[in-house]
């Protein structure tokens, strides 16, 4: 039998958390970028530059806490919602921790950060009284970053470099183009590792995860890319649904023999011409409408989810 799940998050309760980050946080920064390219190198106000990107930054992580708190608690699932624990000091403590000792360590702990925030929002949050539990490493992370990103990109430059010393910088623009494709490539297994490796949940005696291949999920994102890619963009809202309905039915809720089986009801030309609409009426709106477009959107996707749960007989 489906279960459908629910939103419940509506735009006017949303609307006064985003007109403050608008106010606080795209304001400032689209003023800074504005007058950045008239400030020298080496006077006062380029020396403001830092400070000020790092208090955006800060403003930008606050609203992100408050953003994913009320995204988290409108989600609804048999007549119950999420709840979230987390608190704001928490939080904090854990960015100022993980940014400290990523710095201190050249990026090397970034991984680690990372899954400090990640277990931080699902340990935080639980569901008829029953939390959640992150099971992911900062360990494997690392070794998807050395080996999906970092590694190649070190090749790439190292090839790059030895172009420009043969042939000279005039002659690098085939090469560039390339290696711009080079890199797209690059991302494909990295954002399939990076995901598989989000989902990795425990809830009560249950254990989500992806039950999936590597070469066919990555040639399912590599077609729908490509596609959202030749469209100029007008595809992408369709080619986010279509993996979004692909790795939702390969994602296993399993309890020893108990499995139970998430999926989406797709419609592929409503689907896309609704969440369109609702992304053409933020634009128009420059942002305004962003609160209402954002909960429609989650409410039409998250409504047609379900988990198919065997009835008991």
């Amino acid at each position: 039998m489906k279960n459908y799940f629910s939103f419940h998050l509506t735009g006017r309760k949303f609307f006064p958390v985003w007109i403050l980050f608008m106010i606080l946080f795209f304001s400032p920064y689209a003023a800074m970028i504005f007058s950045i390219k008239d400030i020298q190198p080496g006077s006062h106000t380029f020396l403001v530059i830092f400070p000020v990107m790092i208090l955006l930054t800060f403003i930008a992580l606050v609203f992100s806490f408050y953003i994913a708190k009320l995204t988290i608690e409108g989600i609804g699932f048999r007549d119950k919602t999420l709840i979230f624990s987390g608190s704001f000091g928490s939080y904090i403590g854990t960015i100022l921790l993980g940014m400290l000792l990523s710095i201190i360590t050249l990026g090397i702990y970034m991984a680690w950060f990372i899954t400090d925030l990640h277990r931080f929002f699902i340990d935080h949050t639980s569901y008829d009284s029953q939390e959640f539990r992150f099971r992911g490493r900062g360990g494997k992370l690392f070794v998807i970053f050395m080996l999906a990103v970092f590694i190649p990109v070190i090749i790439m430059t190292s090839v790059m470099a030895v172009f420009i010393v043969t042939y000279g910088p005039t002659r690098m623009a085939p090469f560039i183009f390339l290696e711009q494709v080079a890199t797209a490539v690059i991302m494909i297994p990295y954002l399939y590792l990076m995901y598989k490796w989000m989902v990795n949940v425990d809830y009560k005696d249950y254990h989500i995860a992806w039950q999936t291949a590597f070469w066919p999920s990555c040639g399912k994102i590599a077609g729908e890319l490509a596609l959202a890619i030749i469209t100029l963009g007008i595809y992408m809202p369709l080619a986010m649904l279509r993996l979004y309905k692909y790795f939702t039915e390969r994602t296993l809720v399993a309890s020893g023999d108990k499995i139970l089986r998430p999926g989406y009801d797709i419609e592929p030309l409503d689907d896309f011409l609704a969440i369109w609409g609702q992304m053409l009426l933020a634009i128009i709106t420059l942002g305004i409408y962003y609160p209402w477009a954002f909960c429609n959107i989650y409410k039409r996707v998250l409504g047609k989810t379900y988990l198919e749960i065997p009835e008991v007989v």
